[in-house]
């Protein structure tokens, strides 16, 4: 499959909606300029608000394989980037002892091509036939600042350095999405390789657009008051806001229960496909009420 040649802000509007993602001029703007200047593409926002999602679909459009690095406290270079593999290694040396091999013949065959384990950032800059790869990195505010410093050669350089087999360069660099819930500041100096872009919940027209693509069998009085209800929902000082992911669901439980119009019960019945924790049911229970849900 050959890689899409990307002459417009438009064509990408375009491509990722034909790809059901619906992106604002702002959001389609970030991707055309990540794509024709070959740099990584920070997203920042709320949870729920299509940041992971864009690096699938953008998958999907250029035929090139997603490959997801997920982070999290302590995350290190062996689940990053390479390990190596030691029980295999432990079993070549038995049997190179058992056939007689010299010790030192031996040590040399350990850091072998064959037992490197190549994780994530080490698979996406390998030579490949067809379209580069997109590299997911997901949530990196949740892994702390050493792994941010290793990330800087990848980002600088697109190469990754195994100390025993040498600096492994990439012939044509991933594209690249990093992901942020903000739970914490991302440093400059990671900042200043991106292209960045702040995705925030989308207005109704938008949202409710969004779910008509994902949910093709609801109504589109059904999908307009999903979003009304939806966006009154971010208003109440939750605890957990609820983002498109949750109102997509909503719309599909509603629809699954055979729903064209919304109504108080079957809000009632269905919340629990969009909101997710008891704190934030009660407070709308108790304080609010469904029938303000019921937007008109």
């Amino acid at each position: 499959m050959a890689e899409p040649v990307i002459e417009s802000i438009d064509e990408v509007a375009r491509a990722l909606a034909t790809n059901d993602y619906i992106a604002d001029a702002g959001l389609a703007t970030a991707v055309f300029l990540a794509l024709r200047l070959e740099r990584p593409l920070l997203l920042e926002g709320e949870p729920g608000t299509g940041k992971s999602e864009l690096a699938r679909v953008i998958s999907r459009w250029t035929g090139g394989e997603l490959i997801r690095l997920q982070c999290h406290e302590g995350i290190d270079l062996s689940q990053a980037a390479y390990e190596w593999d030691y029980p295999r290694q432990l079993l070549h040396v038995r049997v190179q002892e058992t056939t007689g091999v010299a010790a030192d013949r031996i040590e040399d065959g350990l850091f072998d091509e064959r037992f490197l384990l190549r994780r994530p950032l080490l698979r996406a800059i390998e030579p490949r036939e067809g379209p580069v790869p997109v590299l997911l990195i997901d949530e990196i505010d949740r892994a702390d600042d050493e792994f941010e410093a290793f990330l800087l050669e990848l980002l600088g350089d697109w190469a990754v350095t195994v100390p025993e087999l040498g600096t492994r360069r990439a012939d044509r660099p991933p594209i690249v999405v990093i992901t942020s819930n903000r739970t914490r500041d991302v440093h400059d100096a990671l900042k200043r390789r991106c292209l960045y872009h702040w995705i925030d919940h989308p207005d109704v027209e938008r949202e409710a657009a969004i779910i008509r693509l994902r949910v093709p069998v609801v109504s589109e009085a059904l999908a307009e008051h999903v979003a009304r209800a939806t966006a009154h929902l971010r208003t109440l000082g939750l605890y957990k806001p609820p983002g498109v992911a949750e109102a997509i669901d909503w719309t599909t439980a509603l629809t699954v229960i055979g729903m064209d119009e919304p109504d108080a019960s079957a809000m009632d019945a269905t919340l629990g496909a969009v909101v997710k924790y008891h704190e934030d049911l009660r407070l709308i229970r108790d304080k609010h009420g469904f029938d303000g849900l019921v937007v008109d």
